[in-house]
């Protein structure tokens, strides 16, 4: 059995759940903050209980996001030139570790900017 017969349905069925988790999550606030305020009940506490992050917490999630897409596609583009046998756990490793790397320097920027 290759990995491409396990990793593909394992990849493509955590795909659908997440995506249906994060749909039922967004219309289930979005109902829940309409009956709030056709209720009424809409004052600083209430406003309090939908806001996750602040706004500061979240200021640097599209360069994370970035670094960690440029690290992976170097991995990718890496890959292309190493030349592995199919077992080979080879690229899941030099993935792994491109993608920590990226992660890595996003989070000794934001810790920088955060000592300033």
């Amino acid at each position: 059995m290759s990995t491409n017969e396990v990793l593909m349905p394992v990849s493509m069925l955590g795909s659908l759940g997440a995506a249906i988790y994060f749909f039922t999550k967004v219309m289930t606030d979005y109902i829940l903050k309409k009956k709030m305020i056709d209720k009424g009940f809409v004052n600083e506490d209430t406003q309090a209980i939908f806001k996750h992050y602040k706004a500061d917490d979240n200021k640097y999630a599209s360069l994370k996001w970035g670094l960690i897409a440029l690290f992976g596609g170097l991995s990718l583009i890496i890959m292309e030139y190493i030349p592995v046998s199919p077992e080979s756990p080879l690229p899941y490793g030099l993935f792994a570790v491109s993608v920590s790397i990226g992660f890595l320097i996003y989070y000794f920027m934001v810790k920088q900017s955060a000592d300033k």
